[in-house]
């Protein structure tokens, strides 16, 4: 049976927590699940009953129930009650009793619990009511009461309820349980959660807000429990309720401080975010004005020091006067934004308003600069996180130009922006399904003549952007932490490669190249080892490459160098690679674990057309010489090129004029020739 494995709401401890035998049974007329007086009372294990295949209608417990009323309880909206109805058991045993039946659905399939109200538990539950009257008399006293019947009616509530809700009892009762609660979407989307919790027989419990009869506010911690009323046969709910009014409020306190800037008043970044993605969500168009100042340090530098303060006070009054019934937000010291359904033109006007309304600081105007960025929802961008990043690039292009404007997101950002927000979405969908693809590019030991090793390079090519360069790609990556995927789906490629190879009779070693943000996980050694071991690559046939800025932070981070280390102990080499183009340190070199350096392609490019460079790019071949390093030059295109490489006295070389990256399999045809 497809159904015999499913997780219901009404479980078995629903189940046993009622006063009567209870199942809970299938469109199909097959037992889902039952309590411990059902399995008293039938002869009928859990197990058993739920291994039964044949139709619990048709031919075991409730013979006298026709499918037709079945039928009509799924079908019914309310429970249905019936007096009078004979049950067999396992054994065959006769029992008369009367039915609860109440239908509900989960998941879009139909399901009914069944209560049979035998009448020796009815006169023991009836016994055992002096226990109850006492239990509600101290809850009572302690806590709010109301209870509901099964529509959601306010059937009864208690003096403290009363009391905190300023209701009268004739007001209140008959009024619906959503008549309690603020009439707003994230009030209703709570309500209808409670509901659908106590109608499929499951409590609740939660802080939440209420209104008073006059609409004041208050906040109450609720628990929501299903009961039953054995007078009337019918389901109740019980609302039992504690004032948390008092908390709450100091709590909105603490929110209010942690959200706004206290310097000015206007909320800061992470209100704002919240703000933004409320407006969002309510689909509302506006318009994401970024205001930085220009020079700000410079600023503080030039006037005394009392313009920090009032200079960020004067500003942002000229922003509240200028953009009255916008919204406002400090970002960092000297950013702001505003959202308003202002036009273009308008926001554009704010320059000309501070020129006309200049901050004084001792009688003397403060020059102030503002580049500001546009960018609207949702013809723009449709996230809090785009409609940031859109405005640092608007700005960077407003200050590379000057400063002083505040433009609207030119078509080129805004391409540039979609695009990349697009490589980031596909990007996730490639490392899951493993679309990105390895090429070789082979470099030559030029002393032998034979390609020694190759550098293994990412190539993604998706079906819907197209092809994306590692240019793009990797500060993409970087960008968004998923470098770290990229770099372990790299290294796994590598070394199942590497080990083909070697099997393959071809001795060949693999580089791969790698992030200091990879590195600043303090398990990379520990991972890229298990790596290692799980493919079964030997350690000496992958190589690492990292750039200068790598090597200048590795050299500062001692973590960083002993996870090197460690990696070198293991039979790993480090290479440097893009040498020339960095840092111009070379302290690292001492410090850290380096094999080989590889000279930027940018010197052996333009190597043949200036004498300077190949004076240049001689001493740095000679300096990883006198270092016992080896030298690869990459980028080299030409026979004249290389020809001049060997005489510097370059180990290896890597470019073109050996071979473009290729697949695995072109590598081995370039071995054979």
């Amino acid at each position: 049976m497809s159904h015999m494995h499913k997780s219901f709401t009404i479980d078995e401890h629903y189940l046993n927590s009622l006063p009567f035998p209870a199942i809970v049974m299938n469109q199909d007329g097959q037992v889902i699940n039952l309590g411990k007086l059902a399995e008293q009372l039938f002869d009928f294990s859990a197990t058993t009953i739920k291994e039964h295949t044949t139709s619990f209608i048709h031919e075991n417990l409730l013979r006298q129930l026709s499918l037709e009323t079945f039928q009509a309880i799924l079908q019914n909206n309310d429970s249905t009650y019936i007096n009078q109805i004979q049950l067999k058991t396992y054994t065959n045993e006769e029992i008369t009793t009367a039915l609860l039946a109440k239908p509900f659905t989960e998941q879009g399939e139909h399901f009914v619990l069944m209560m049979f109200m035998l009448p020796e538990l009815m006169i023991n539950a009836v016994s055992s009511s002096s226990t109850l009257v006492d239990l509600k008399q101290g809850l009572d006293s302690t806590f709010m009461t109301v209870t509901i019947d099964h529509d959601g009616f306010i059937l009864e509530c208690n003096n403290e309820f009363l009391k905190t809700s300023q209701w009268t009892p004739k007001r209140v009762i008959g009024k619906t349980f959503w008549q309690l609660f603020p009439e707003n979407k994230e009030s209703e989307k709570i309500t209808n959660a409670i509901w659908r919790n106590l109608n499929n027989g499951q409590t609740w419990q939660g802080e939440i807000e209420k209104v008073t009869k006059t609409g004041q506010s208050y906040w109450v911690l609720l628990t929501a429990i299903p009961t039953f009323n054995l007078e009337t046969n019918e389901q109740q709910f019980l609302l039992i309720e504690k004032d948390i009014t008092k908390s709450k409020t100091i709590q909105h306190q603490l929110e209010k401080i942690a959200y706004i800037d206290t310097e000015t008043g206007l909320m800061n970044a992470h209100r704002l975010e919240k703000v933004i993605s409320n407006m969002i969500e309510d689909e509302r168009n506006f318009s994401f004005v970024y205001l930085s100042i220009d020079k700000f340090y410079t600023l503080k530098e030039l006037h005394d020091q009392h313009i920090d303060q009032s200079l960020i006070v004067e500003f942002t009054n000229r922003i509240k006067m200028y953009f009255q019934d916008s919204t406002m937000a400090r970002i960092n010291e000297n950013d702001f934004v505003v959202i308003t359904p202002l036009s273009e033109w308008f926001i554009q006007g704010f320059l000309s308003y501070l020129q006309q309304h200049p901050i004084y600081n001792s009688n003397v105007a403060v020059p102030i600069s503002i580049s500001g960025g546009i960018t609207r929802y949702p013809e723009d961008q449709t996230t809090f996180s785009q409609l940031m990043k859109a405005s640092i690039a608007t700005i960077t292009t407003v200050r590379e130009a000057g400063g002083d404007k505040i433009v609207s997101l030119s078509k080129a950002t805004h391409k540039a922006l979609n695009r990349k927000a697009l490589i980031e979405k596909r990007l996730l969908q490639a490392l899951d399904q493993k679309n990105l693809k390895v090429l070789y590019q082979p470099q030559i030991d030029v002393n032998t003549g034979k390609i020694t090793a190759v550098e293994a390079l990412v190539r993604w090519e998706d079906e819907v952007i197209g092809v994306v360069s590692p240019d793009e790609l990797i500060p993409i990556a970087e960008e968004t932490g998923l470098i770290n995927n990229i770099g372990s789906f790299m290294l796994e490629k590598a070394c199942e490669q590497a080990l083909i190879w070697k099997k393959a009779g071809l001795d060949l070693k693999v580089s791969i190249n790698s992030s200091v943000r990879e590195f600043r996980d303090k398990n990379m050694a520990k991972s890229i080892l298990g790596t290692l071991a799980k493919t079964g690559c030997p350690a000496s046939l992958i190589q690492i490459e990292i750039t200068e800025k790598f090597a200048l932070e590795a050299e500062a981070a001692t973590f960083i160098t002993q996870q090197m280390r460690k990696l070198e102990n293991e039979g790993i080499a480090f290479i440097l690679d893009d040498f020339g183009t960095g840092y111009g340190s070379f302290r690292y070199m001492q410090i850290l674990p380096i094999d080989t350096l590889k000279i930027d392609k940018t010197f052996t490019s333009s190597l043949l057309k200036s004498e300077k460079t190949q004076k240049l790019m001689h001493g740095m071949v000679q300096l990883g010489k006198s270092m016992e390093l080896k030298v690869v030059a990459e980028g080299v295109e030409t026979a004249e090129q290389a020809d001049l490489l060997i005489t510097y006295g370059c180990d290896a070389i890597q470019g073109y004029y050996i071979s473009k990256p290729i697949h695995a399999e072109d590598i081995e045809a370039l071995l054979v020739k």
